[in-house]
Order: C-alpha cells, then structure tokens, then sequence
C-alpha cells in the first residue's frame, strides 16, 4: 500500500478556478500522522455533507463557533502567520472514519475549538482542549483509550449517548472482568465491565487515563451533539485503539472543499 499525508493541500488554480489537491508533510509532525491508503476512502462530497451537518447541529443548539471555522478554502490562501496557533494545533473542523471507509456507520465529524501543544509548548502553553462532536444515530466510535490526556464528555444535546467502558491491563489489553469505577457530574460509582453509561442532554462522564470506551447513540433517540474538554489533545500520538484502526481519512477528490479540515491548512503567506 502506498503512504500518503493526510496534510493535503487543497489549492485553487487561478487560471482554470479548480481545485486540486497536493500532498506535503508538514515539517515537525510524526509520521503517525499519516496513513497507509488503499481502496477505502472518503469522497470529498461525504466530507462537505458531513460537515454541514455539523455545522447546521451547532446552529440547532446555539454552539457558537469561532472565525476561523467560518473561513473559505479561498480564505485560507491568504492568511498569514497570525493564524499560526490554528494550524500548529490543528484546530477547527476534523473527520474520522478509522480507516474503515463506512463513515455511517464508523466514524464522526468533529471541531477542536481550542487546544494547546504538546510538542511546542513554550509557544502555546494551554494545558487544555475543547472540541464539539456530531455523532449520528447509527455511527460508532471504536474503543480506545489514551495515554496522556484526561476528558470530560459531555451531551449537549440532541439524542442519548452510550459510552461503554473497561479497564485496561498493564500490559494495554482490555480488562473484561474487573469492574470499572465511573464518575458522571460529581457521582462516583461502580459498573460491571463492558456497562453502557447513558448520558442525556446535559449529562457527562469523566474519563481517565487507560480506560477504554467507545460510543453510540442510542437507538431511536436521534443525532447527538458532544462536547469534550480535556487536556491538552494530540490525536497523532495518543489514541490506544483496540483493535487497532486508523484516525484521519483518505480522501477522494469529487468536488471541492467546503471547509478545510485541520490536517489540510496552506502554509501561512509571508
């Protein structure tokens, strides 16, 4: 299989007024942040179509969003390095379908509103990370854990999540006996391994350090729109997933980009 960036570079030709696409690694990103490409991919068409879902979920219920997601491909052609916290910290709109390529029902779209760096901290030395998830009804994130980072998961609103959760063994395998303890909105509590903790609007979860989860919606209870704080996020370096899977998509050029997604931002104009 062939290794592409996912930092592709999505270009406007002055001339013909088409996009096209070109791949470049971005100096000082680890190679984690790239992925292996074979048949499945995401056509740029389900990108935009999920990225205006999101977008119109936000309006819904009234999370508001910053400038910078609001700004065109064309836009970012022009910015200069006063929006360098956006690209270094890979802030605004984001996609996954784990590599899977079936993202209705694997996968969700996201926005990182702020976060800091793990890797260039004297120059951005937040210790924390806000983001908003779209999860659809029939959409699954796989389970994982991570390393670093500590989170808050919270439904702001729409339908209810279910958030399973286990252990893990010193060794980063999943513990499917022991029982877990789970602290939601100031209540600590013990479940059986593998329990769905339901949060409603409204409702949220803390999730430590190695403990696995993965989520859904419930059934019959519609789209769900997720906020996260957590320290500082790294999605290239800090996701155990088990099995393991990918986190950033392969994409098939069909149409041009509504938004451009954290991963795809030009160099900054001198």
């Amino acid at each position: 299989m062939r290794k592409i960036s996912l930092l592709i570079v999505n270009s406007l030709d002055k001339l013909s007024g088409k996009w096209y696409s070109k791949t470049r690694a971005r100096p000082g990103f680890p190679d984690s942040f790239y992925i292996n490409k074979g048949e499945k991919t995401m056509k740029r068409s389900e990108v935009n179509k999920a990225l205006r879902e999101l977008e119109a979920m936000c309006q819904k219920y009234r999370c508001y969003l910053p400038p910078f997601c609001h700004f065109t491909p064309e836009e970012w052609e022009t910015k200069g390095h006063e929006y360098d916290e956006v690209r270094d910290c890979c802030l605004g709109w984001d996609i996954t379908d784990y590599g899977q390529g079936n993202f209705d029902k694997i996968g969700f779209s996201l926005i990182t509103i702020r976060n800091g760096s793990q890797t260039m901290r004297e120059k951005y030395p937040k210790v924390y990370a806000e983001k908003l998830l779209f999860l659809k009804e029939g959409q699954y994130s796989p389970n994982h854990f991570h390393w670093y980072k500590t989170e808050d998961i919270i439904n702001r609103g729409g339908g209810n999540v279910l958030i399973r959760v286990y252990n893990s063994h010193p060794d980063e395998s999943i513990d499917y006996e022991s029982d877990v303890t789970v602290h939601t909105d100031g209540r600590t509590y013990t479940v059986p391994a593998g329990t769905q903790i339901r949060l409603t609007p409204g409702e949220s979860i803390y999730i430590q350090q190695y403990l696995y989860h993965d989520f859904e919606v419930e059934p019959g209870t519609g789209d769900v729109l997720l906020g996260e704080v957590s320290q500082c996020n790294d999605d290239a370096k800090d996701n155990r997933f088990n099995p393991p899977m990918g986190r950033f998509p392969a994409i098939e050029e069909d149409e041009a980009p509504y938004r451009l997604l954290c991963t795809e931002y030009p160099a900054a104009k001198d």
